[in-house]
């Protein structure tokens, strides 16, 4: 078991935000996390903030940019980390190595993104720096191409999965409607996902613009320590296993209808934890396209495969099913600012089992996953989490 708790968190509404000031963006997250762990500023120890940015805004070193935002913070020291889509996970896995060693007490993890002050086109071309740029840059359809790719092949290998991933959206639209941090509270429904529209084109190869995830603008913060504290507003989390496992970069080179870097992840972290799959209340997954969270079924182990289609279509997955996945709404209604999604999904997690989740809440949640991933399922990063007590 990892020795490390989730002592508070924050996290901003996500959106598409006008004119929105990255300081604030962090001093709105940071300020609840503080607030809920029951600590000051002064309390905190190291900094660690997740930001890919990558070309959406002008200001880098954003490490010591969350001093500016909060000045008690003027002399902790900060680093920024990145990985991709799994930026936010990057940064908590340093937080906790660091609180784990000893050298920090409480730790600050920051995750944000600003992506909408870039025009679209600046955005397709940035996100696809994700991918293998040898190989994968000249693809029209940006990071989307690389995932209707992923799509295509599944397709030819195992015929038409798009009654299955038009469930996944409806889905995470439905469940994003309670969540009053989501992007999108729009309840889309089966029919509108599954026929294309002019509200509803194919973006790439078999994936509609309802296949994929929105882009973002926002931040959350946890607040993590070795063990409870005193004074805390919310009850600590804690993490039953960690676990990172890496692949491939290029599609090239592996199988891209299998998440084999997930897979081992999944197989691992509930390993470590000494739980079975089905031990789990619920999941908060990677979708960042609905492709990607049918072969995150199949990489859990809730289908061989080939055969993921089957675990949304018996209903396995629904907010009322066995293993709810996305209770939140995911990437897909939540959003994914990319440097704050990994953030973000440890507190909709933590939110869930300290019975915070408001019109989220499921009942009796005791234990729950993370799983978040840079890249096409190269960086694969799951928490395994219980209440701490």
């Amino acid at each position: 078991m990892s020795s490390s708790c989730i002592i508070g968190w924050g996290h901003t509404p996500f959106g598409k935000l006008d004119a929105v000031d990255a300081e604030q963006l962090i001093r709105d997250a940071v300020q609840p996390a503080l607030d809920s762990a029951g600590l000051q500023a002064q309390d905190i120890d190291g900094v660690f903030v997740g930001h890919y940015n990558g070309g959406f805004m002008p200001q880098d070193f954003t490490g010591a940019l969350v001093a500016m935002a909060v000045p008690g913070l003027r002399h902790v020291p900060a680093v920024r980390l990145e990985n991709a889509c799994a930026t936010g996970s990057a940064a908590i896995w340093a937080a906790m190595d660091a609180v784990e060693s000893g050298r920090v007490r409480h730790a600050l993890v920051v995750g944000f993104e600003v992506m909408n002050a870039v025009p679209g086109a600046k955005i397709a071309e940035t996100l696809l720096r994700c991918s293998y740029v040898k190989e994968e840059a000249a693809n029209p359809a940006g990071f989307a191409g690389v995932f209707g790719t992923i799509a295509a092949t599944y397709f030819e290998r195992f015929g038409d999965q798009s009654d299955a991933l038009a469930a996944i959206a409806a889905k995470n639209h439905a469940n994003g409607v309670k969540n009053p941090l989501a992007h999108m509270h729009r309840d889309l429904g089966f029919d509108f996902c599954r026929n294309p529209s002019d509200k509803n084109p194919f973006v790439a190869g078999p994936l509609k613009r309802s296949d994929c995830s929105l882009v973002s603008d926002g931040a959350a913060a946890l607040v993590i320590s070795k063990a409870p504290v005193a004074g805390a507003r919310v009850p600590a989390v804690r993490w039953k296993s960690r676990t990172q496992v890496n692949e491939y970069l290029p599609l090239s080179r592996r199988d891209p209808t299998r998440f084999e870097g997930a897979a081992m992840a999944w197989h691992k972290g509930l390993d470590a934890a000494g739980v079975s799959l089905l031990d789990l209340s619920f999941v908060e997954t990677h979708d960042c396209f609905t492709v990607a969270e049918l072969l995150e079924y199949e990489a859990m182990g809730l289908a061989p495969h080939g055969q993921g289609a089957r675990v949304i279509l018996d209903g396995v997955t629904r907010i009322d099913g066995p293993l709810p996945v996305n209770p939140s709404g995911g990437l897909k209604s939540r959003g994914h600012p990319i440097g704050a999604t990994g953030v973000s999904q440890h507190v909709m997690a933590a939110m869930q089992l300290t019975g915070e989740a408001g019109d989220m809440q499921l009942p009796n949640a005791r234990l729950g996953a993370v799983f978040n991933m840079g890249g096409a399922a190269v960086a694969n990063y799951l928490s395994v989490l219980e209440r701490a007590a």
